[in-house]
């Protein structure tokens, strides 16, 4: 739960703390430029705030590796709900409009989650989990998310605020990005390297591979 609300309070300063002329550079995610994906964490936020709020006496059918669905395909931004992001965002206009959202729903998801029974039975996808198992997975969609959000800033490194995910963060995600592979990256990959590499947001050098060994034939891991 605390990595939960660390991780999803970091990715909102960020965006919080960005230029206006940084929403229409590209981000981590294909197709999408950062206002698009500052949208789609609106509808997350949304979707965090709607799960928790769903409540079931049903027994769990996933955790939080089980909750994602794994391809090996690359999202091509061709998606009719990508593409409705993208119409979406272009509707805000303004990047401040679009940072008042994601305040103002993002805190109210925060609060939510704060104040949920970890224990408790939610329903969301057509799936059962625990609610401190649905928050656990979001702590891998908040961390690969801020690292879509900053990959393309030039200035990421000079935001007054804390522009990288939370140490924290990114070796939990590492560490449920390996279960969902089933093997570890080898120990000289950064949690960072690890994570963009697995998920295919960035190709492993020739070395890189090397020492991948068999788990690079399982790669990238898509997941939804």
């Amino acid at each position: 739960m605390d990595l939960f609300s660390e991780s999803w309070t970091t990715l909102r300063t960020t965006v919080a703390e960005l230029p206006d002329e940084d929403f229409a550079r590209p981000s981590g995610c294909t197709g999408w430029l950062v206002r698009d994906l500052v949208c789609h964490l609106i509808v997350d936020a949304q979707d965090v705030l709607i799960t928790l709020v769903t409540p079931t006496e049903a027994e769990p059918t996933r955790d939080a590796v089980t909750y994602w669905e794994v391809t090996d395909t690359p999202p091509t931004g061709d998606d009719p709900l990508d593409a409705l992001i993208v119409r979406l965002a272009a509707a805000y206009e303004q990047p401040r409009l679009m940072k008042f959202h994601l305040d103002d729903v993002g805190s109210a998801a925060g609060r939510a989650a704060e104040l949920a029974d970890p224990a408790m039975r939610v329903r969301t996808r057509g799936q059962v989990l625990t609610a401190g198992d649905y928050l656990a997975a979001y702590v891998l969609e908040w961390t690969l998310h801020h690292l879509d959000l900053i990959a393309h800033l030039p200035d990421a490194a000079d935001l007054p605020g804390a522009a990288q995910p939370p140490a924290g963060g990114l070796a939990r995600s590492r560490e449920m990005l390996e279960t969902i592979a089933g093997a570890a990256f080898p120990a000289s990959f950064s949690d960072t390297d690890a994570l963009l590499i697995g998920t295919g947001r960035r190709a492993p050098t020739g070395a890189q591979r090397a020492e991948l060994g068999g788990l690079a034939a399982k790669l990238p891991l898509v997941l939804g």
